[in-house]
């Protein structure tokens, strides 16, 4: 920070910073923040704004200070100055980054000078996971610093409640050993250990000492529940225990156990293919049983299925990520989207009085194709995050099929073969059609970077009632599986497939959120994914969709038809707090022969409302300043005066809005958009000139 006061900046005020209370939480995980800065005001204001509960800001005015803090304690982020005299932002996170222990610690770049794409390119290429621009917004701060709090916070209790486990497990050990060296006969251990064990996911075994200690004499029957095989299978081959082994762990598991006899116990954990072919996840506790004279009498050990454990682990990290993910997006989604309405809105408006100059119409249209892919991504976004309203209807998969495969085809290329299978009587789903489709399309085009020499890609659809497993929830599912003659994934990318921002493609090539998308869209319908793979051999993905005992709705015709203009003067009441966009939708709804008042909030929408009456639609945005919400207001439009149509629009979607019977168009739409969703309200028996148009005449009139 000390490049502000050297290039003339003014230094820190702390009556600058609007300080953020932090909400009250009950016994919070320590965690602390490490600020790095050579200027002590910066330091002091940084502390004022991140001060809270269960946190302890560390700081250090220097490079060399840092580097020893980092040493000496674990970090849940790290703020780091960029200009600092000696050792620079870059090179202290360079170095934070080369040392294993604190080389996943969130770096933040603090920085009023290195603003350009080359020095911020610099700075995640040494390490930084955001940079944080001066003057500082500290409602931007907190936010992010509060979200890699929570994420160590979360981290930090999954590692506490493994632990806790392994303790529990070990103090279970030694009590059953203690009960194993009073007990002398066989028999009586034996019972004793199938009542304990009888519903759990635990096998007990001993080895004797003068033979190969996994040569594993199991002594209840629960190994065959667990593994598929019976208790004689492992008596049958010295290396049976073994040759089952991951080749991933073999190594290193068997290393540990050349460790047991000197050190008397050990914790194993490794993956172990059971008789179905399936690996699951085992901690294999093993300890040396001695006699009276504390000589070694035999080895005595406990397999315990992790399983299921492992996959919630896996589930709450993911959960965490697309949750610290979700919360960025969602706070940048709204203004972002309103922004985009006003570039999209604006080149809309444009295009009419371009006609004729095609120079000028091709720009145009390069710049709504642009615009349009920026709120695809933000969409994208706010879709595997879970934070996008889904519009659902009920429908057939194989009717819908036909179509979306011929798009698929002309997407794919020639050199791609692409297939559909279905069987009879296809149960109906409830999704939202749009999603559903872009979900399939990015698994078809994924399967298509798999296979850069041409292959072969196969949708079959088929039901399927599944069993309530460990890892996903029992029910009658239509199962959508898209599969490919593709290069295939090994298994350390499989694990990563569905996290947001994970790509093997060269950079510019992918986003790395085509299958985040997709697990999240699924997730949204309550069904989930499967997917199977490996090297060479292609990769089949798995969507399981909830049945629907509703009946399919047909599809959509084409676009609506559209007058040219169609307003014929009805007054619209346009309600947005963001002029830009207000002006646009004005402008709009001028040039489709509307009558069109403003206001800037849902207050003075009510107050017009009660003034005005022959206002026949509402146009309000969803999120406005002032008591009355656009939600509030439409509410308050259906009690009072339930002829005025509205339409709600918004740029993101919380959970806590209630919008299921009201009328939604997303930001940014187009003119087009606009006209056929106003025109499908106001749309009546007796107006029949509303039927007789086409979309494509609305589109010019904009």
């Amino acid at each position: 920070m000390t490049d502000d006061v050297r290039r003339g900046e003014s230094g820190p005020n702390l009556d600058d910073f609007h300080l953020v209370s932090a909400r009250p939480q009950s016994d919070p995980i320590p965690a602390k923040i490490l600020v790095v800065d050579d200027d002590p005001r910066n330091l002091i204001a940084v502390e004022e704004v991140l001060r809270s509960p269960g946190v302890e800001i560390v700081t250090a005015d220097s490079g060399e200070g840092a580097l020893r803090h980092v040493l000496k304690d674990d970090f849940a982020v790290i703020l780091l100055d960029v200009q600092m005299p000696r050792l620079d932002g870059y090179e202290v996170a360079s170095l934070i980054r080369n040392r294993p222990r604190s080389s996943r610690v969130p770096i933040l770049f603090l920085t009023a000078f290195n603003k350009d794409d080359m020095h911020v390119f610099k700075g995640y290429s040494a390490g930084a996971v955001d940079y944080v621009f001066k003057p500082i917004e500290p409602l931007i701060l907190r936010s992010k610093v509060d979200i890699f709090v929570d994420l160590y916070r979360k981290t930090e209790e999954i590692r506490r409640q493994a632990e806790q486990e392994r303790r529990l497990l070990m103090d279970n050990l030694h009590v059953r050993g203690e009960k194993l060296k009073a007990e002398q006969a066989l028999r009586r251990r034996e019972e004793h250990q199938s009542i304990v064990l009888q519903s759990l996911p635990i096998a007990l075994n001993t080895a004797s000492v003068e033979e190969d200690h996994r040569q594993l004499h199991f002594t209840n029957e629960s190994i065959e529940r667990i593994t598929g095989f019976r208790p004689e299978a492992f008596l049958e081959r010295s290396d049976f225990w073994s040759s089952r082994i991951n080749p991933d762990d073999r190594e290193r598991v068997l290393a540990q156990l050349k460790r047991l006899e000197e050190e008397g116990s050990v914790n194993l954990e490794y993956r172990w293919r059971c008789a179905d072919g399936v690996e699951r996840h085992f901690l294999d506790q093993t300890v040396m049983m001695k006699d009276e004279g504390g000589h070694p009498r035999e080895f005595f050990g406990m397999w315990f299925d992790i399983t299921e454990s492992k996959q919630m682990e896996q589930n709450l990290l993911h959960a965490s990520k697309l949750e610290a993910v979700g919360r960025l997006t969602g706070g940048i989604a709204h203004d972002f989207n309103n922004m985009l309405s006003v570039v999209i809105g604006n080149l809309d408006l444009l295009k009419k009085s371009i006609q004729g100059n095609e120079k000028a119409e091709r720009r145009v249209r390069m710049a709504l194709e642009s615009a349009q892919h920026c709120a695809d991504l933000t969409y994208r976004l706010l879709t595997f995050s879970r934070r996008q309203a889904l519009q659902v209807s009920t429908i057939d998969v194989t009717s819908l099929m036909p179509s979306l495969l011929e798009l698929m085809r002309r997407t794919l290329g020639e050199h791609i073969n692409a297939d559909f299978r279905s069987g009879d009587g296809i149960w109906p789903i409830q999704v939202d059609r749009a999603q559903f489709e872009a979900a399939l399309l990015n698994l078809a085009v994924n399967a298509r970077d798999a296979m850069p020499d041409g292959g072969d890609l196969t949708i079959s659809v088929e039901n399927q009632a599944v069993e309530e497993g460990r890892s996903a929830p029992g029910g009658e599912f239509v199962v959508i599986s898209v599969s490919d003659t593709g290069i295939g994934m090994p298994p350390e990318v499989l694990e990563k497939v569905f996290e947001p921002f994970f790509t093997t493609k060269e950079s510019g090539k992918g986003t790395g959120l085509g299958l985040s998308m997709v697990y999240g869209f699924v997730q949204q319908c309550h069904g989930h994914v499967e997917v199977e793979s490996a090297p060479n051999a292609g990769t089949t993905i798995r969507i399981f969709l909830p049945r629907s005992h509703e009946a399919a709705e047909s599809a959509p015709d084409d676009r609506s038809a559209v007058a040219h203009p169609f307003g014929e003067g009805r007054m619209v009441l346009v309600v947005e707090d963001n002029p830009a966009v207000r002006q646009v939708a004005l402008s709009t709804l001028h040039s489709l022969g509307f009558k069109v008042m403003e206001a800037e909030t849902g207050d003075e929408a009510a107050r017009l409302l009660k003034m005005k009456k022959d206002i026949k639609l509402v146009l309000s945005d969803v999120r406005m300043p002032g008591e009355l919400s656009g939600i509030d207001l439409a509410r308050l439009i259906q009690r009072e005066q339930p002829d005025i149509q509205v339409l709600l629009t918004t740029g993101y979607f919380d959970g806590e809005d209630k919008l299921e019977d009201l009328n939604l168009l997303y930001k940014p739409y187009r003119a087009t958009d606009l006209a056929e969703k106003i025109q499908s309200l106001m749309r009546s028996p007796q107006t029949v000139e509303f039927k007789t148009a086409t979309i494509h005449q609305a589109a010019a009139v904009a």
